[in-house]
């Protein structure tokens, strides 16, 4: 009895060995494809991982606007210190911002080691007198100046503190000058500038007088007296930068210009009465310079205060005394002599601000100082000429556009502050750079 119950249960035992075993073969598989599948995920999770920045990476090249291609070479203060230059990364004229601050001043660029946009380097080389890349420049200017001025003459005396027993007369001068300037620079390893200037003037004044004919101080005559377009007095002038802008010291420049007595000199011009009123006189004709030699030495300074540019000017111009065949203005009357005209002084100064990548703007003050002038004829001596000074003061507002890589546009509005200047002027200048 128990022998057969030990053989049964040996019988069993037997039996439930090879399941047991079968069932641990299918175990030991299921836990290797799990872990093979957990690996398997932590790798895609990786991917996923990766994928996401390179696309984040890629959205951000996709939203950055492309880089424009190197310009002109300018230094910068930076540069200087390292004996390097940097390629403007936008137009290149005057002042401006880097492209990669999108709207920041100059300084601001040059701190942060980066390209300064075109509209600062334009702004700049303007304030300075320099341009950046190539050695020549051509630039066309177009400047209109409008003068009109009042004179009150009177003639008598005040009869009972309130009645005028006399003359009075009104006169009053209206001039429009249009001047065409043509200039040539050529740039030496950004150190020295040569430059020529030609102007082409025309004139248009119109002279007023009040009064005059038998004390009728209601009747007003007029003549018109033009000068169609001539060539004005050309210029030579010679630059150099002795001084680079760095963290305490702004940019210096030394220029040094000639003028010649190529247009029509003023001297011997005849003034005429008019047939209307013996209280008009006018002039035969218009001058289109001065008829003097003439030099003027002078230093600009430029420095970066982020977010502007400060410019300053100092100028001050002889002129050589130069004889006449005739000097007088009484009509039929020829007097030789000598002229020496009123040296002056000049001074300026500004601030320029960015805009934007491809536009600045400027605001300055510049005054002219001129002493009198004398005159001799032959045979006698110096004397002075009356209302021969001037001081003429002016309110400047500019603006640089820079309108592709190598063209500039400078617009700019000079607002008369002075009675000695005039009421205001505009002018357009197109630098083109090579």
């Amino acid at each position: 009895m128990s022998l057969s119950l030990s053989l049964r249960m040996a019988v069993c035992v037997g039996a439930l060995f090879p399941a047991a075993m079968l069932q641990a073969a299918p175990d030991a598989e299921v836990e290797a494809l799990k872990q093979e599948l957990q690996e398997l995920k932590q790798r895609y999770v990786q991917q996923q991982q990766a994928l996401s920045v390179l696309e984040q990476r890629v959205k951000q090249v996709e939203d950055q606007p492309a880089a424009p291609p190197p310009k002109r070479l300018v230094k910068s203060p930076a540069d200087l210190k390292k004996g390097q230059t940097v390629a403007v990364g936008a137009s290149t004229n005057a002042t401006g911002s880097a492209a990669s601050t999108s709207g920041a001043s100059y300084g601001q660029s040059l701190k942060d080691d980066s390209a300064p946009a075109q509209s600062v380097s334009d702004l700049y080389n303007e304030a300075s007198g320099f341009f950046g890349n190539g050695k020549f420049s051509v630039e066309t200017g177009i400047t209109y100046s409008h003068y009109d001025t009042r004179q009150l003459f009177l003639n008598g005396f005040l009869a009972l503190d309130s009645i005028f027993l006399g003359n009075i007369n009104l006169d009053r001068i209206k001039s429009d000058t249009w001047t065409l300037d043509l200039t040539g620079r050529y740039n030496l390893n950004n150190r020295w500038q040569f430059d020529i200037n030609a102007p082409i003037v025309y004139r248009d004044s119109v002279y007023q007088a009040g009064g005059g004919n038998g004390g009728a101080a209601g009747t007003t005559v007029e003549q018109t007296v033009k000068q169609d377009p001539a060539l004005g007095d050309v210029n030579f002038g010679v630059a150099y930068k002795f001084l680079d802008e760095s963290e305490n010291w702004p940019d210096a420049v030394f220029s040094f210009r000639i003028k010649a007595p190529t247009g029509k000199d003023p001297y011997g011009i005849k003034f005429l009465t008019s047939s209307q009123s013996n209280s008009l006189a006018y002039p035969q004709s218009l001058p289109t310079g001065n008829g003097v030699w003439s030099i003027t030495p002078g230093i600009s300074l430029v420095k970066t205060f982020d977010p502007a540019v400060l410019f300053g000017t100092l100028a001050y111009t002889h002129n050589f005394e130069e004889s006449f065949s005739d000097i007088s203005a009484q009509e039929g009357v020829v007097v030789p002599g000598k002229v020496r005209l009123g040296d002056s002084f000049q001074i300026g100064a500004g601030v320029a601000f960015a805009l934007n990548e491809k536009m600045s703007m400027s605001f300055s003050f510049s005054d002219l100082v001129q002493s009198r002038s004398q005159l001799q004829q032959s045979g006698q001596s110096w004397q002075n000429v009356i209302g021969s000074d001037a001081n003429s003061g002016f309110f400047n507002i500019g603006m640089t556009i820079a309108a592709s890589p190598s063209l500039t546009i400078v617009p700019m509005l000079s607002l008369g502050m002075t009675p000695d200047a005039p009421n205001f002027s505009f002018s357009v200048k197109f630098p083109y750079y090579f």
